[in-house]
């Protein structure tokens, strides 16, 4: 059996991963992390994007709209798939208000685990909440 750590312990060590690994702008990083609808999810980077999971184990989720940097200082909001759009956002505190407004219904804190774990667990509450 293998010993795991909390979801919370999780979630603020993929915050500082993403914070050490310099791939997104940190003024994005610290108004992602100073909401609290965000703050709880798994954060990951791609391509200079901040991206939001609902759990903590590879493949993420990919059901939460994430943020990119544009070329002076603006950011596009996409997703939650690649080939969806929200909008531009002028500045970073736009960008995250765009991204918690598009949350999934019932998105709380990330779960410890993979999305197919998640998967599981969502589908036994539902039969469980009838």
């Amino acid at each position: 059996m293998t010993l795991r750590t909390s979801s919370g312990d999780a979630v603020e060590a993929g915050w500082q991963k993403v914070r050490a690994d310099g791939r997104v702008r940190p003024e994005l990083l610290e108004a992602a992390y100073a909401e609290p609808r965000l703050r709880q999810l798994f954060p990951w980077t791609g391509m200079g994007e901040l991206h939001f999971s609902r759990c903590t184990e590879q493949r993420w989720t990919w059901d939460i709209p994430y943020i990119q940097p544009v070329a002076g200082g603006s950011y596009w909001v996409s997703g939650p798939l690649r080939s969806q759009t929200v909008g531009p956002a002028e500045t970073v505190g736009e960008a995250v208000t765009m991204v918690w407004e598009r949350l999934p219904v019932g998105c709380g804190p990330a779960f410890l685990g993979t999305p197919e774990e998640l998967a599981a667990h969502e589908a036994m509450q539902a039969q469980l909440n009838g």
